[in-house]
């Protein structure tokens, strides 16, 4: 019997004592598989080989920031739950990261740990339901070309 499907969280926050902590947390409280990054283009590497149900990613950080690194994650990835996880309450930042990456949840740091660990938990139900839904979509479509293509072959033999 092969193992039980494990989500994953990947958490990208340029201060490595933020993702650690974040990471370490998520750990200890949840049966996930945590990977934790100080740089998005890394994430978004280890995304591509192994994408996540839950992205938890720092609005500030060099290189790129947490928006731009989101609306990667949506481009390639757009089942997966994007966090965006801030210490800078802004509410045009806010705006514009639901807007533009469709953003799942928006934290304020310092964050509460039960909050993240409720905020994490309901992204990975929601990635799972997208890719159930998803799956359905994808068999309702596949049984629908087999009855056109039955149809076809009916009519070419009644005409």
């Amino acid at each position: 019997m092969p193992d039980p499907y494990t989500p994953s969280v990947v958490v990208v926050d340029d201060e490595e004592m933020v993702a650690t902590a974040v990471r370490t947390f998520l750990e200890l409280e949840t049966s996930y598989d945590i990977r934790d990054f100080t740089a998005p283009r890394a994430a978004l590497d280890a995304l591509s080989e192994r994408p996540a149900d839950v992205v938890v990613a720092d609005f500030m950080m060099p290189d790129l920031d947490g928006v731009e690194f989101l609306r990667e994650v949506r481009a390639n990835w757009p089942q997966t739950s994007r966090i965006l996880l801030t210490g800078y309450a802004d509410v045009q930042n806010a705006i514009r990261a639901i807007n533009e990456v469709g953003l799942y949840y928006y934290l304020e740091k310092p964050w509460d740990n039960e909050h993240l660990k409720l905020v994490v938990r309901n992204g990975v139900e929601r990635s799972t339901l997208v890719n159930e839904l998803d799956a359905r979509i994808s068999a309702l479509e596949d049984a629908n070309q087999e009855l056109m293509d039955a149809r076809e072959r009916l009519i070419k033999m009644f005409l």
